[in-house]
């Protein structure tokens, strides 16, 4: 097991990183002291598969709770969902000591979240994430929400977990596809912060791809510190926990002009990070041997460099209505060299549409 602490000023937290963690929930939940009802939200995969352990370890230890699932994948992140979940909540008499725990992925972790956030102007928050890209991105920092026709996470809130447990027995019936978009945010943890986890990551690939429990505890837990550092200087994201974003801003747009059903999010953050270095490249910022040592890891794990089906101008537009844009201005993170980046606003158009079109 390995342990990450997240030290913020009104509290700290712990991510729990275990196999079979899912079985001490109730336990954990109740050290906190935290109990009455609970409220348990998850979609129907995940929920079918894991919602019984979860619901039995809250019972034994006394909690009153329920289940609630949604359909899996980005749309379900909306308002007229979290309506549902808040008359489930109200039906069920939830009460500001209540807990709402979320059981699943990135989809279910942000709606959840900001579920917690608003419900009574916020109840304790519990993460389970059940992908391996939730452990080591959705479900540590406290951000939540939901999406908006025109943007993605428009409508949302930040707001930190009270427990973090990821366990990595659930990642046996993750599929490859999956897993390999969570290795695609760890990738970006390798290149902002720690060129020692690029390195592993290089070396330790067929250990990552065979679900190896010891090279995941070590990624995982090396994401996590370096996002809880991160988080804890900079926890509402004023300028370094932009570094965060590396290969987000065009992988949002990515999502968004594919309708949320092409792309995994890892796998449009892959496509985003691939064309970031690319324009860091162009700006003279990092060498081509950079560059290439990107893509090549990102084609060890099967992660698209291209969204071919995308069009540049159509990606310009979302780019433009991105929530992380300061006055009209698109905040960018480029890369100096491996495990060092630079944010910046100073990028000529022509540019982010020269890179735009070599990637669709």
């Amino acid at each position: 097991m390995a342990e990450v602490k997240v030290e913020l000023p009104q509290g700290a937290y712990s991510i729990h990183i275990s196999s079979g963690g899912i079985n001490s929930v109730g336990r954990l939940i109740r050290d906190l002291g935290i109990q009455e009802k609970a409220l348990v939200v998850s979609d129907e995969i995940v929920g079918a598969l894991y919602g019984e352990a979860v619901i039995k370890s809250l019972q034994n230890s006394r909690f009153e709770v329920e289940l609630i699932c949604v359909p899996p994948g980005e749309k379900s992140k909306d308002m007229a969902v979290v309506m549902e979940i808040y008359n489930k909540a109200v039906g069920m008499g939830l009460d500001r000591r209540s807990p709402v725990i979320a059981l699943g992925g990135g989809v279910v972790g942000d709606l959840a979240g900001f579920v917690a956030a608003t419900y009574m102007r916020g109840v304790p928050f519990i993460q389970i994430p059940t992908t391996l890209l939730a452990m080591v991105d959705s479900s540590v920092g406290g951000k939540v929400g939901v999406n908006h026709p025109l943007g993605k996470n428009l409508i949302g809130a930040f707001y930190q977990p009270r427990l973090v447990l990821a366990d990595l027995a659930v990642l046996d019936t993750l599929p490859a596809r999956e897993l390999h978009a969570g290795l695609a945010e760890i990738i970006k943890y390798g290149i902002i912060n720690d060129t020692a986890l690029f390195t592993y990551l290089q070396k330790n690939c067929a250990q990552l791809r065979n679900k190896d429990e010891d090279a995941l505890t070590e990624v995982i837990s090396r994401s996590c510190h370096i996002k809880a550092w991160v988080v804890e200087q900079d926890e509402k994201e004023n300028h370094l926990r932009m570094i965060l974003n590396l290969g987000h801003t065009i992988g949002h747009a990515v999502e968004g002009n594919t309708g949320y059903s092409r792309y995994r999010h890892g796998e449009a953050i892959a496509v985003g990070m691939y064309a970031v270095v690319l324009l860091s490249q162009y700006l003279g910022l990092c060498t081509v041997q950079t560059v290439e040592a990107v893509r090549e890891l990102l084609n060890v794990f099967e992660l698209p460099l291209t969204a071919k089906d995308c069009q540049p101008d159509q990606l310009m537009s979302f780019l433009k209505r991105d929530k992380k844009n300061i006055g009209g201005a698109i905040n960018w993170v480029l890369v100096r060299k491996l495990g060092e980046v630079v944010i910046t606003r100073d990028v000529p158009t022509e540019l982010i549409q020269r890179v735009l079109c070599e990637i669709t």
